[in-house]
């Protein structure tokens, strides 16, 4: 398998949050996408690992995405080691993405912080013949990064997700046990709280009105970008 696209979130609902409608976007666009969440969400107030499978599942069909797989490394515990690089390895070279969306650091969840250096330093093993695997070694050679919740620095490039924003808010609607749900049972959280579900459409328009547009994601890179045409010429 090759796919144009390889979106790695720390937990089930961490892709949706930071780039949920690039993703619709891009599935749209007729793009093959996968998904790869490193936890399982274990580690969360509400909801079960087992509920939580489920919704991430349920939220791939709304983004258009057919392909959905889960590392199962600690929720709550994810670290730039070499046996966890060593168990993301063989997604890497099973997929053989073309580009990768991951987590950005800094972040304050200390499992997103963790995932970018984890996920950058994997790839880049993945491409070495001495790993063996039993697969085709594989280095992705562009990679992008998001912040599920709030950024912390002016991001690289913006993508445009006015057609699509709609499609992201029903894919986090897949996840009722963690995020606002006057019916949901648990205790509140922050991200179950009505101002946290609020947040998502204020932070998608203000970034969108950076570029003249109603809704934006916010993406960044570790170095500079390659340009071959300027863009607006």
């Amino acid at each position: 398998m090759s796919v144009d696209i390889l979106a790695i979130g720390a937990h089930p609902d961490d892709i949706e949050l930071g780039i949920g409608g690039l993703i619709a976007k891009l599935a749209r666009e007729g793009r093959t996408i996968a998904l790869l969440d490193l936890t399982r969400g274990e580690m969360g107030t509400r909801g079960t690992p087992e509920l939580r499978a489920q919704e991430a599942e349920a939220a791939a069909k709304i983004l258009g995405v057919a392909h959905r797989e889960n590392a199962n490394l600690p929720d709550g515990g994810l670290a730039n080691t070499s046996e966890q690089q060593q168990k993301i390895i063989p997604f890497l070279r099973k997929f053989r993405p073309a580009v990768i969306l991951a987590p950005m650091a800094p972040d304050r969840h200390p499992d997103h912080q963790a995932a970018h250096a984890l996920v950058r330093d994997a790839n880049f093993f993945a491409g070495l013949e001495h790993i063996d695997t039993g697969q085709k070694p594989h280095r992705t050679p562009q990679l992008f990064f998001y912040h599920p919740y709030f950024e912390h620095a002016m991001p690289t490039w913006i993508a445009n997700i006015s057609s699509h924003f709609s499609t992201k808010m029903d894919a986090l609607r897949a996840y009722a046990s963690q995020f606002h749900n006057p019916s949901g049972q648990g205790p509140e959280t922050f991200i179950s709280s009505k101002s946290f579900w609020d947040s998502i459409q204020t932070r998608a328009a203000y970034w969108g009105s950076r570029i003249g547009a109603a809704h934006g994601e916010a993406l960044y890179a570790d170095g500079p970008i390659r340009l071959d045409h300027v863009p607006g010429l």
